[in-house]
């Protein structure tokens, strides 16, 4: 699904990523876990084709995105379903100030939009295709409703219809949880465990380790645009590897397919 080779991208004049090496397969459900700052975020840009990295000599292509080295980005958002607390921020406050209803915010995906664009024509299979979606989602008794008018987990739920109406063949989740309560985060991330066991590729981005679902098998640490660690979640989530992810002491435990850190001593 997505190889990086010696991936570079610099901002303000210093490399948030550098030269990163990695490989996701389809159906390989992967946490990416890091503080803020380690370069997640640019990751994901660089995935959606928002970023690119610096010019490649002649080696292999930095960035491939199932296979291609190419993409409309048009195209590659029908494949990549994305949620994040940044799209939901966008959606409520940005041009449309929140005036976006439920069925529109699905639709918008259709188009690669924020809204439904002037001159995009909604069919009456889009309409049914994102009537399905919502009721996926449990959310469909907010079709009408307006994103500004819901609370923060049901308009998260509204934008992981969007995400996923399209078919996409993965889904990316960038701190998908941040603002919203204890239950709210429950419910999405139930969510979220059912689309893994259909069978779409989930790529998690956060520094939430309770967030990584007994579904993800890989977890990647990444810190100061580096891979500290990478593989198989019981193997990369200890101790000693998050002591030296956070450079502060972490103590953690597992139940039932989830882990907890707390402050070590």
């Amino acid at each position: 699904m997505l190889e990086l080779v010696d991936a570079t991208v610099i901002r303000d004049d210093r490399p948030v990523l550098d030269r990163l090496n990695l490989t996701i397969h389809e159906r390989e459900h992967t946490a990416i876990l890091g503080p803020n700052g380690a370069g997640k975020s640019a990751l994901v840009r660089l995935l959606t084709h928002e970023d690119r990295p610096l010019a490649e000599g002649d080696g292999p292509p930095a960035v491939r995105v199932f296979g291609d080295t190419r993409w409309d980005v048009f195209e590659l958002r029908a494949q990549l379903g994305i949620v994040s607390a940044d799209l939901h921020q966008r959606f409520v406050f940005g041009n449309n100030e929140g005036r976006v209803t439920a069925e529109a915010a699905v639709l918008s995906a259709f188009f690669a939009s924020q809204g439904i664009l002037r001159y995009g024509r909604v069919t009456a299979g889009m309409r049914a295709r994102a009537a399905d979606a919502l009721e996926r989602m449990g959310v469909s008794h907010l079709t009408r409703r307006r994103l500004d008018e819901m609370s923060s987990g049901e308009a998260r739920r509204v934008l992981l219809a969007r995400a996923l109406v399209t078919q996409p063949r993965a889904l990316i989740l960038d701190e998908p949880t941040t603002g919203l309560d204890l239950v709210a985060r429950h419910a999405f991330m139930e969510r979220v465990r059912q689309i893994a066991r259909e069978g779409t590729t989930l790529i998690l981005i956060t520094h939430h380790i309770e967030e990584i679902v007994p579904e993800i098998q890989r977890v990647v640490l990444l810190r100061h645009g580096r891979i500290a660690a990478a593989g198989a979640t019981a193997d990369v989530l200890t101790a000693a590897h998050l002591t030296a992810l956070f450079e502060s002491p972490v103590a953690i435990e597992q139940n039932e397919g989830y882990y907890y850190a707390r402050p070590g001593t």
